[in-house]
């Protein structure tokens, strides 16, 4: 307690202990991410008590002073993320939501969708949109297609090559790993929550 009350008054944040822990609410600079700033604090305490400290963050917090509220609600959810790091055997780790994937949205109080969807498809939707191609009509394709390009060009009514290049530009755009079963999966997640969010998009 007294190492987390000393980081708190260093970095002008608040400190309070709570259900067997420590509740923390720092400022966040600019160019900081919940992330960093949980493990930044796991690293920190950790090494002030000599064992790991185990950090869940919310997400940011604003207009405390008109909103209140909020910060119950980022309780729960530094919470929800504490004891999925537990789950994950991570104990001495620091994170938050947006950390856990496809995860993170059961985990946020507000369901973020829309991060979600831009962090995981983001630059392909950006992409389509800028240049007028069909990426993400193809990693549908793709997907339903069982993750065969022979049958996503004959589903799409296209050359076999013309998938292979688009798909390569998918890659280039997502990272190599993109085909990973866990990557896969939450890329799949995300084209149907954008499919949702814009029905007159296919």
């Amino acid at each position: 307690w007294s190492a987390a009350s000393h980081l708190a008054a260093t970095r002008q944040g608040l400190a309070a202990a709570r259900d067997g822990g420590t509740v923390l609410l720092l400022p966040l600079a600019v160019d900081d991410s919940a992330t960093d700033l949980a493990r930044r604090t796991a690293r920190q305490l950790g090494t002030a008590v000599h064992q790991p400290v185990t950090v869940g963050a919310s997400a940011p917090v604003t207009g405390l002073t008109t909103h209140p509220e909020t910060v119950a609600a980022a309780y729960a959810e530094g919470r929800r993320c504490l004891d999925a790091l537990r789950l994950l055997n991570r104990a001495g780790d620091g994170a938050a939501a947006e950390d856990f994937g496809f995860l993170g949205l059961l985990l946020a109080g507000e369901r973020d969708v829309g991060g979600f969807v831009d962090r995981t498809i983001g630059p392909v939707v950006t992409y389509d949109e800028r240049r007028g191609t069909e990426l993400l009509r193809t990693l549908d394709a793709y997907f339903a297609c069982g993750m065969s390009p022979a049958r996503t060009k004959d589903a799409l009514h296209v050359h076999v090559n013309t998938v292979a290049q688009r798909l390569e530009r998918v890659g280039r755009l997502l990272g190599e790993d993109w085909q990973t079963p866990a990557r896969a999966l939450e890329i799949q997640l995300a084209l149907r929550l954008h499919r949702l969010a814009s029905p007159d998009r296919r």
